[in-house]
């Protein structure tokens, strides 16, 4: 058997599996955080702290655009996933034939609506006074490269599902590495300003996009398709797009969330309160990387054993991956409670904002110790092909609770109510997930 065989992912112990695709899972989201993590120090000490602002307030339209790469990636890995681990090779190539033409059509299509609607869209999500010019700047250049983001993230999840996660943890470092090189290029040496930071955002993309191309052309991939798998086939479109639609759904809702969050913050504080949200929205990756890795590196592992019918290697998987999330997501916190006026510091020396951010960090982060259930919950029915109840619970906490939250706390507690908001909706969804995930441990998964 291969060493890199997805065949692995149905024999190695559950302990030393997971670390194997969890590592290298969070080594690639570590080092791409902290390339948004760098590139937001850069913009802020380069350009200014209204860049930063201007930046988060492009993120929730990119981001949409490039969630249906994401989300076609997601949902079509579940199905290879479980279809290696069942045998049928010849479904995993139709999936990923078939991932790759939606990927490139639906792309496409937004960008294109993107740029049409482009002074409609940064106004509404909170783009307005001094930070529209610069953001519309950023915005134009980033989406022309969305497509290629859109084909990155596809790909690196059936990279994932293959079951070689360090091929992946490449395809993430390629990106952040050449988008910190090219930052210090752009915007330090040649002094581009806003350009130069998404020139370098999207000239990062490519670089990864090219690295992934290779990597399916290679003898490393399982998946050698030929042109009659790009022709679209009902069932499996209907079959990724079921599963697809939860992540798409859930980055649509980040999406609104950041329009409802940056709206009523720049209506209590302005700017300087909008630039807080964007170092809370910039740590939330960051110091969750190893959370974030584990739930990565769990996906193909549950689903594959799941098509294989190995039901106590998806138990043993669930309860060690929520296990060591929950022990680094305390960890996690100890570190956010503690030094939350010294992370603010490097991003910006700004008074106002150094003032302001130190208390949205304690509250939007108080319950990130529980959130590991969660997140291991909703990807447990998303990796074994179950669409609704994944969906429901992927939207519990952004959707279900915290929109409502936006709704009330404000009412009664001003700008300290949007805080209060992120750690009630985390307590909430978390309690939620585990009542359904233990129902489908007792019922679904018997020994």
């Amino acid at each position: 058997m291969k060493e890199n065989s997805s065949e692995n992912l149905g024999t190695l112990p559950i302990s030393k599996l997971l670390v194997k695709q969890a590592v290298p899972a969070s080594i690639g989201i570590l080092v791409m955080s902290l390339n948004i993590l760098v590139d937001t120090i850069f913009v802020g000490n380069w350009i200014g702290a209204n860049a930063i602002a201007a930046i988060n307030v492009v993120l929730p339209v990119s981001f949409f655009i490039a969630a249906l790469g994401m989300s076609i990636g997601v949902g079509g890995s579940s199905i290879i996933s479980r279809a290696l681990g069942a045998g049928n090779t010849p479904k995993a190539l139709t999936v990923f034939g078939n991932q790759l033409t939606l990927t490139l059509v639906f792309t496409l299509t937004f960008a294109l609506l993107g740029l049409c609607f482009i002074d409609h869209l940064i106004p509404a999500f909170g783009g307005k006074g001094t930070l529209f010019e610069p953001a519309k700047i950023y915005y134009k250049i980033v989406v022309y490269g969305v497509p290629v983001l859109g084909f990155v993230m596809m790909g690196n999840n059936v990279i994932r599902a293959e079951g070689k996660p360090k091929f992946a943890m490449y395809a993430m470092l390629i990106p952040s590495v050449g988008n910190l090189v090219l930052d210090y290029i752009f915007i330090n040496l040649l002094d581009m300003g806003m350009m130069g930071a998404a020139w370098a955002t999207t000239s990062s993309y490519v670089l990864a996009a090219l690295f992934i191309g290779w990597y399916f052309l290679s003898k490393h991939s399982e998946l050698k398709i030929n042109f009659s798998h790009f022709k679209l086939n009902k069932a499996v479109v209907s079959e990724i797009g079921s599963l697809g639609f939860v992540t798409l759904a859930r980055q649509a809702v980040v999406s609104i969330t950041y329009l409802l969050v940056n709206n009523l913050l720049f209506d209590f504080g302005g700017e300087t309160s909008v630039t807080a949200y964007a170092i809370v929205g910039r740590m939330m990756m960051f110091v969750l990387f190893p959370v974030f890795g584990i739930t990565q590196g769990f996906i193909p592992i549950a689903g594959y054993n799941y098509g294989a019918k190995q039901y106590d290697r998806v138990r043993q998987v669930i309860f060690t991956a929520i296990k060591y999330a929950t022990i680094l997501g305390t960890v996690v916190f100890i570190g956010l409670m503690f030094f939350p006026e010294t992370i603010t510091q490097l991003f910006t020396k700004d008074e106002a904002v150094v003032k302001e951010t130190p208390k949205a960090i304690r509250w939007a982060f108080a319950a990130v110790p529980v959130v590991a259930l969660q997140l291991i919950g909703a990807a447990y029915f998303q990796a074994i092909g179950k669409a609704l109840p994944a969906l429901l619970l992927t939207l519990t906490r952004q959707a279900i609770f915290f929109v409502p939250l936006l709704y009330i706390l404000p009412r009664f507690y001003g700008e300290l109510g949007v805080w209060m908001s992120f750690p009630i909706a985390d307590v909430l969804s978390t309690l939620v997930t585990g009542y359904f995930l233990s129902r489908e441990i007792k019922y679904k998964l018997k020994k």
